[in-house]
């Protein structure tokens, strides 16, 4: 019997990592397309006559409903176990309106779209992180997630290269945008082949038990108010962007490059992150919030080569976000409820970055300084929160 137990489990594993690489690739091709978008959206939008105060908006509010949707996404996926036709409606809006922007010709067209690309990602979210919730069970959450979020940071960093290099030959933004539809489709198409391969990714978590529902823990909850200080903080990189350009930090061909420096320290963080979350827990936390607070001041007041180190704080911090945020939600939470965690966990925290992305698009119009001041102390306040969780873990 028990040889029988460690058989199934290493089938399991195995499978699960293969499902893990395999949703990683999809992710890989998506963050190609729509993060090559970001790292020109702010430029482009201040090309198109849109303000600081905009450029913040549009990167808060489309961050808002992308996360306040996620609610309604993972209810739905936990009530209908439909995670595939959610997350595949979900990746479609996301990746089809980053080539539409090629269309755009006012800055109100080109935010619309900016805003439905981000309402994509809300929609898959919570589903495609179930489902790598129930595969990393085997593999260690922290490791698992890791990985996935590696994978997709390939291709973060190969969208803003692809679109530097259209800016550096002159073919312009719209260009840019335009050739991003190749990656949508792959991205698609990948996803299609995952769904035809694991048609129920839930079976991966093998020592799965069914328990009511009585509500969230007060260590979730906890949880979710340090991860809201952290979103509040953390600037989002069109309005980094937009300061680059308008201040002459970094010319329109190194600002994709900058953002592509940034994907690649965070697909590292990812994974080391990732395997010092398995064996530490929330410590880890603890330690990617005080080093992603150096961001701001190293971002808003340095020159070029601070600037740099400054974007590989930004994406330490934006690592650990995608990866082991995420993991230790899988850890908190039945697996019968995790669409619904995911979904509750990223509301709260989406609506903290919108909160924050408005007031620091704001102070940036009005003081760097006092835009600095908030950063770093938002991101810090979540550190004696993580500290207290570790009692209750």
């Amino acid at each position: 019997m028990q040889n029988t137990l460690q058989t199934a489990r290493g089938i399991s594993a195995k499978n699960a990592m293969r499902f893990v690489v395999l949703i990683g690739v999809v992710s890989l091709f998506a963050d190609m397309t729509y993060e090559g978008a970001r790292a020109i959206n702010g430029p482009f939008l201040a090309i198109l006559g849109a303000s600081g105060a905009v450029v913040g908006l549009v990167s808060g509010l489309g961050e808002l409903i992308g996360f306040s949707i996620r609610l309604v996404s993972g209810y739905f996926s936990d009530k209908t176990k439909s995670y595939w036709a959610i997350t595949f409606f979900g990746y479609a809006v996301n990746l089809i309106a980053v080539p539409l922007l090629a269309l755009a010709g006012n800055w109100q067209i080109a935010a619309a779209l900016m805003v439905i690309e981000r309402i994509g990602k809300g929609i898959r979210v919570p589903p495609r992180d179930a489902m790598l919730s129930y595969a990393t069970h085997q593999m260690g959450r922290g490791w698992g997630f890791g990985l996935h979020e590696a994978l997709d940071q390939l291709g973060a960093i190969t969208g803003p290269l692809i679109v530097a290099a259209v800016l550096y030959l002159r073919d312009g933004y719209k260009t840019g945008y335009a050739l991003l539809l190749a990656p949508a489709l792959l991205a698609l198409g990948v996803l299609t082949t995952a769904r035809f391969l694991y048609p129920r990714p839930q079976d991966l978590e093998i020592s799965r038990t069914k328990l009511k529902f009585q509500g969230f823990s007060k260590m979730f909850w906890l949880y979710v108010l340090a991860a809201a200080f952290i979103a509040a903080g953390f600037a989002d990189f069109p309005l980094i962007a937009y300061h680059f350009q308008k201040a002459s930090v970094a010319s329109e061909t190194m600002i994709p490059i900058l953002y592509a420096v940034a994907m690649g320290v965070d697909a590292i963080a990812a994974l080391a992150f990732g395997r010092l979350f398995d064996r530490f827990g929330l410590t880890t936390m603890m330690l990617v919030a005080f080093l992603s607070a150096f961001f701001a001041p190293l971002v808003f007041f340095g020159n070029f080569p601070l600037a740099m180190l400054g974007m590989a704080f930004w994406g330490i911090g934006m690592g650990a976000q995608e990866s082991i945020m995420r993991a230790a939600i899988g850890g908190m939470i039945a697996p019968e409820q995790r669409g619904t965690a995911y979904g509750l966990f990223n509301m709260v925290y989406g609506f903290a970055w919108f909160l924050g992305s408005l007031l620091i698009g704001v102070l940036y119009d009005v003081s760097i300084l006092w835009l600095v001041a908030f950063s770093v102390a938002a991101q810090l306040i979540s550190i004696p929160i993580f500290y207290s969780l570790r009692k209750l873990s």
